[in-house]
């Protein structure tokens, strides 16, 4: 137990060291490892009981809430550290709620959130993680403001315009789309040197055109979720321009036959174009070689081009981008289930084009141990910058639990 305190101390020394102040380098440390010891709630008064000689209520309060310490350079120190020790092989974007009963927090609203699975009254925080099929570790996250916080959008709501201030909402903050704030953060976690071999995101993103040109604007590659109803043409699909009449503007090439939902192109594929694949080991006992059942299922592999008057416009009428469809198709279903956009390379293995599409499921993972045993949705506090600080510090929190295993030697595992 000393071992891993001093492990802690020394984690936390190097995660703070930006921090200006050296009690704020110190309730770093101590909330951090508020959030590590056992016990159901990981807000600061249970915390402050749990700590003992440390559990200085009202200084940690005032640590998480109104202390002026950036989360970004925590975030910085966090993505380096992690970098170096994961070797990620992608980033992923993801969101997750925050369920509220009341309406005082910042930003809450009632919106879907894949939390509850349905439309509540929640917070949404989108988050960028770095993963590896080993290991993962969140190193940014932004606080989503509605529209109805925003007192210039159309669909404001006066009374939570009225509460921005008390909420520590800077008059500038109006309302940005997710797959925006994502972005942002890709560009800011690039600033800090981060290596963005590949972008994983689920269909909430991938459908938005807007996000997969960005990416593309920033020449990252990419493998995200799909709806369905998206239409592509088939990769071997070309355009015929019209002979230029002579009066103005020159003809636009258009591909002459109206293209497909991306289902529709699946199932013509036909069933036997599926392939079986195991891309991991779950954790339900099997035949793996960890004795563990391996993840298996059968997948559709095409390439095409997507349509969409957002994709023809960015291409100025030249040929659309050729991607590739991965699809799942189980043996047990009567058409596919999910679908997925990439523009890894086309001489990509099948296996590994759906390993890495998969790669995106980590992070469940962490989100269990973050929500149940680190208390990421135990902050109650109302205002922005408190809901930033104390979900970077639980994110400290996940990435030491993540290093122990990682950094230990080997020979003490053997001795487990």
């Amino acid at each position: 137990m000393a071992e891993v305190r001093e492990d802690l101390e020394a984690f936390t020394a190097e995660l703070f060291d930006g921090f200006f102040r050296a009690d704020q380098r110190r309730w770093g440390q101590v909330y951090v490892r508020g959030l590590l010891l056992d016990g159901r709630r990981k807000s600061v008064e249970p915390m402050a009981a749990r700590l003992g000689e440390d559990g200085n209520r009202q200084a940690l309060a005032h640590f998480v809430t109104t202390s002026p310490w950036n989360p970004a350079h925590a975030q910085a120190r966090l993505a380096w550290k992690m970098q170096d020790a994961i070797g990620p092989e992608a980033l992923i974007v993801d969101d997750t709620g925050f369920l509220k009963d009341g309406d005082a927090s910042a930003c809450v609203s009632t919106q879907y959130t894949g939390t509850a699975g349905k439309v509540t009254n929640c917070q949404v925080g989108v988050s960028l993680h770095l993963a590896h099929d080993r290991a993962s570790a969140a190193i940014g996250r932004r606080l989503f403001l509605p529209a109805s916080w925003d007192p210039v959008s159309p669909e404001a709501d006066p009374a939570k315009v009225a509460r921005r201030k008390r909420c520590g909402i800077p008059a500038g903050s109006g309302h940005v789309e997710k797959w925006q704030l994502a972005l942002d953060m890709i560009d800011e976690a690039r600033s800090w040197g981060v290596d963005v071999p590949l972008v994983l995101a689920d269909a909430g993103y991938g459908d938005a055109t807007a996000f997969r040109l960005g990416l593309e604007e920033r020449k990252l590659t990419y493998a995200v979720g799909i709806s369905s109803r998206l239409t592509a043409h088939p990769a071997h699909a070309r355009p015929i321009t019209p002979p230029y009449q002579g009066t103005g503007g020159p003809p636009v090439a258009t591909y002459p036959d109206k293209p497909m939902t991306v289902k529709e192109l699946v199932i013509q594929a036909g069933r036997p174009a599926a392939r079986p694949v195991s891309w991991r080991e779950g954790s339900q006992p099997g035949k793996g070689r960890s004795g563990l059942k391996r993840m298996y299922s059968r997948f559709v592999a095409l390439r095409i081009r997507l349509a969409g008057r957002e994709i023809r416009q960015a291409t100025k009428g030249a040929e659309l981008p050729e991607r590739w469809l991965p699809a799942e198709w189980p043996a047990t279903e009567s058409e596919p289930v999910q679908f997925c956009l990439s523009s890894l390379p086309s001489g990509m293995p099948l296996a590994t084009l759906v390993r890495l599409a998969k790669l995106r499921r980590r992070i469940e993972h962490d989100y269990r141990e973050m929500k149940q045993a680190l208390g990421l949705a135990h902050f109650e506090g109302r205002t922005r910058q408190g809901w930033h600080h104390h979900v970077t510090l639980v994110s400290a929190a996940h990435a030491f639990c993540t290093l122990q295993p990682l950094t230990r030697d080997p020979k003490d595992t053997a001795q487990d």
